[in-house]
């Protein structure tokens, strides 16, 4: 910066570049953000037309799959043959990061609210720390705890106010709901701990392809063992409608969209920049669904966002 943009306060012409090039990657990310937030909220307009899990996840992946392929066949062009350690890798990420987090996280939101939901599945880094210090015995930094605290004490004061909400039988709902969102967190936890050296040999898009259709594969293959096949038929018209939506403006289209976005800032500025995931699902989930927002959720949220911001900034 020059002497006189010093004294004016005036950019110089080289940080104002620097600033429109981290645009675009910044609105990559936060339209990524808010699409992936978008997903409870459809799956809980899909619950009101009596559809199950089973089904509902099965329609999002069956409309999924030919994108995710198209994915991995693009990312894959001119790269290596995967060895059979290749696929086996892909088949265990696949199953832990998108098959089994993706249905327990719809199973959970037919107990609790989107927004709540999205509080516990934005508890991730910390659970990654928690398996890092579990299996490498990496430690935490005293910033780190504090942050985890802080988040975990806004989920409890959330999860409070639905058991309060719930009441009775109502409150186990929530309670199991709530199991069940955070096993997702645990599973896609665990498939981000295990996916690091696989992204060093495949690439992220190309992982990311092959892990989904392998997912995308497994929901198909459950629907088929567990229900009659023309059941998926018989749903409302909405929910097809919804499902279709589901799968490219709240799945495909956001991973593209914050790969983009991890090429342009780097994954520490996306990773500050989806912060505003829970806040849209919020929004959403009070507009869209007529879900209430009180003084608890606000709290809750504030200290679930500033903990995992401390707990980011000091994982640097």
């Amino acid at each position: 910066m020059t002497k006189s943009a010093v004294q004016t306060g005036i950019p110089s012409s080289s940080s104002a570049s620097g600033a429109r090039s981290l645009a675009p990657g910044l609105i990559l990310a936060s339209l990524g953000a808010v699409a992936f937030s978008g997903k409870a909220i459809i799956v809980k307009l899909a619950y009101r037309y009596g559809v199950d899990a089973i089904t509902l996840i099965m329609l999002r992946m069956l409309f999924a799959l030919p994108l995710f392929a198209v994915m991995a066949w693009w990312a894959g062009r001119g790269k290596p043959a995967l060895t059979l350690r290749d696929w086996l890798g892909v088949a265990g990420l696949g199953f832990s990061g998108y098959y089994l987090a993706s249905f327990l996280d719809f199973a959970g939101l037919a107990y609790i609210s989107a927004s709540f939901e999205r509080l516990i599945l934005y508890l991730n880094p910390t659970l990654v720390l928690l398996f890092g210090w579990l299996l490498y015995r990496r430690r935490a930094t005293r910033p780190q705890v504090l942050g985890m605290i802080v988040s975990y004490a806004g989920v409890l004061l959330v999860f409070g106010h639905e058991l309060w909400i719930g009441g009775g039988k109502g409150g186990g709902a929530a309670a199991w709901g709530t199991f069940l969102v955070f096993l997702s967190a645990v599973s896609y936890a665990a498939y981000l701990v295990y996916s690091g050296e696989f992204v060093k040999r495949l690439g992220s898009l190309r992982l990311v392809g092959l892990a989904t259709t392998v997912a995308c594969l497994l929901c198909i293959l459950q629907f088929v063992l567990m229900r009659p096949v023309g059941a998926a038929m018989q749903v409302a018209p909405e929910v097809i409608w919804l499902s279709v939506l589901n799968a490219t403006l709240c799945t495909a289209v956001p991973v593209l969209m914050v790969m983009m976005a991890i090429e342009r800032i780097g994954p520490a500025m996306a990773a500050q920049t989806g912060m505003i995931g829970p806040l849209s699902t919020i929004l959403m989930g009070v507009v869209i669904l007529g879900e209430p927002f009180t003084a608890w959720i606000a709290a809750g949220t504030v200290l679930v966002i500033a903990g995992i911001f401390v707990f980011t900034r000091t994982g640097r």
